[in-house]
């Protein structure tokens, strides 16, 4: 069982609940979607074959007991439900980041869920497949990607709507260049939200380089 594999790397975690911990990062190749605003374009192809016991063996190395499977969209490839269950048999505490318009459901219920919404001016939000919603636990999170004031609105209306607040923490963040954070955060003050308002820990440190 193979899986394609753009890097792994050891960092600080950037975003959601888990901001801050040294973390062990596993990035999977390939994506179906094209978000206008993805920062890790150059996960979409490329890569290299690696085995799963190969993964793990990488991941050993690095003094974390935190590990976030993530990509491009990691659950495009088949392998990487097996690459989770093995990673919390070895004891870690692992956490996903998909896009959101894949099937969460089969995801091994030890790994924290953190699922994109994609908002309209990612020009991907038909791709969200709001079935996963039902799957969602308090475990989970939900993180949606704010790139204008149109889409900040789509956000709060969906909220409010689905009642996501009532599934799992929310996660606002600015999409970095297209809207201000401070704008952002104000605009969550203004309407009381019961959102996590945040921002990218890894770019505000390094910038948006890879391996970090």
């Amino acid at each position: 069982m193979a899986l394609r594999l753009t890097e792994i790397f050891f960092s600080l975690q950037g975003e959601a609940s888990r901001v801050g911990l040294p973390t062990v990062f596993i990035r999977l190749t390939g994506c179906p979607l094209r978000c206008v605003w993805c920062d890790t374009t150059y996960s979409f192809t490329g890569g290299e074959s690696a085995s799963i016991e190969s993964i793990l063996a990488e991941v050993a190395k690095y003094p974390a007991r935190q590990v976030c499977v993530t990509g491009g969209e990691p659950l495009a490839q088949k392998e990487c439900q097996p690459l989770l269950s093995a990673l919390c048999d070895a004891g870690y505490d692992v956490s996903l980041e998909t896009s959101g318009a894949l099937d969460i459901a089969a995801v091994d219920p030890r790994v924290s869920r953190i699922m994109d919404l994609k908002a309209p001016d990612s020009a991907e939000s038909a791709r969200n497949r709001w079935e996963n919603l039902k799957f969602l636990n308090p475990r989970d999170e939900i993180k949606i990607v704010i790139a204008s004031r149109a889409d900040y609105e789509w956000a709060r209306d969906v909220l409010h709507q689905h009642r996501l607040d009532a599934l799992c923490p929310v996660l606002l963040s600015p999409a970095q260049g297209l809207v201000e954070a401070a704008d952002l955060a104000s605009w969550i003050l203004e309407d009381g939200l019961n959102v996590r308002f945040q921002m990218q820990l890894h770019k505000l440190l390094w910038g948006n380089m890879k391996g970090k």
